[in-house]
């Protein structure tokens, strides 16, 4: 019996989008001419919704605000084998789109990136372009992986992964979340290059340079202690401990020899701040077997998905 066909999904996050939502259907559909799109409309007050329909694209409105919010909608209603994620302003190249999908399709990776090579100086503004080295950087450091361009709108995943994963972030952070949830789960992960274009006119950016950065460093530092408590609270109960000894250890010696505490108000401190690093270490022990225990759920869900992987063994 012949294998059946591979679903294909691409998913269009929206927002006020009129000015390109048109062109990045008909470029989707021309360059995965057996996908379906889908365009989910986070409320927009302009006419991206119907040019969006008119298209040819299936719109699904979601009235909670935030690109997290909308991802989630659309990984739990669409059901497909492998999931295009990309932005609706028309910065990507739809072209790169079989590549990318290629990638999961035919080399078993579980997350594909497409990593913006920018066609114009305005394309990347500098910001964002040095707030994307950072955090990549950071984020890399911190979970031991490269994660490739971190806040590429632009990815093919399987159904594994997106069925995976549970989407906790609200807004921008979506793609953070993402590549932390792939790197937990030691998920194949390729990026391949595509062109970045310039928003057209009359198309406007939701991103705040600042904001947004300053949210994303807040998402994946929360990230982090979620999914590695230990080494946090463990590292806050070695200073802990570390200041009760600095403070306990000129005391020692008049104990000692007198069997006196000198400067009590010092003692009690220090014994405060004893306890203090013994709740940490606890709290951190405790949540570890937690995020264990979380990890092996999802873990257990991924495996249970069977790859789209085209190789041996399928028809």
């Amino acid at each position: 019996m012949p294998d059946a066909p591979v679903r294909i999904a691409v998913l269009v996050p929206c927002l006020d989008e009129a000015v390109t939502i048109a062109g990045v259907v008909a470029g989707f559909r021309a360059a995965l001419p057996h996908a379906q799109i889908h365009v989910f409309d986070n409320a927009s007050t302009d006419d991206t919704a119907a040019l969006a329909l008119a298209a040819g694209a299936r719109v699904h409105r979601v009235d909670r605000p935030g690109k997290a919010q909308v991802m989630r909608r659309a990984f739990a209603d669409v059901e497909a084998d492998v999931y295009l994620m990309v932005d609706g302003d028309g910065t990507y190249d739809a072209a790169t789109a079989p590549a990318l999908v290629a990638q999961v399709l035919e080399h078993g990776v579980d997350m594909a990136v497409g990593r913006r090579l920018p066609t114009d100086a305005g394309a990347w503004r500098p910001g964002h372009r040095s707030g994307n080295r950072v955090l990549r950087g950071g984020l890399s450091l911190l979970f031991g992986r490269d994660c490739g361009d971190l806040f590429s709108g632009y990815r093919a995943l399987s159904r594994r992964c997106v069925k995976s994963f549970p989407v906790l972030s609200s807004g921008f952070a979506i793609e953070t979340e993402l590549t932390v949830h792939a790197l937990e789960l030691a998920m194949p992960i390729a990026e391949v290059a595509t062109p970045y274009r310039p928003r057209p006119e009359g198309s406007v950016s939701k991103l705040g340079t600042v904001s947004d950065g300053l949210r994303v460093v807040r998402a994946m530092l929360g990230l982090f202690v979620a999914e590695r408590p230990l080494p946090v609270y463990g590292t806050a109960a070695l200073a802990l401990a570390a200041a009760a000894v600095a403070l306990a250890a000129p005391l020692l010696p008049t104990w000692l020899d007198t069997g006196l505490v000198p400067r009590f108000p010092t003692a009690i401190l220090a014994t405060g701040l004893s306890i203090l690093a013994a709740l940490s270490l606890t709290a951190g022990l405790v949540l570890d077997t937690v995020t264990r225990g979380r990890r092996e759920q999802k873990l257990l869900v991924y495996l249970s998905i069977p790859s789209p992987h085209q190789g041996e063994g399928r028809g």
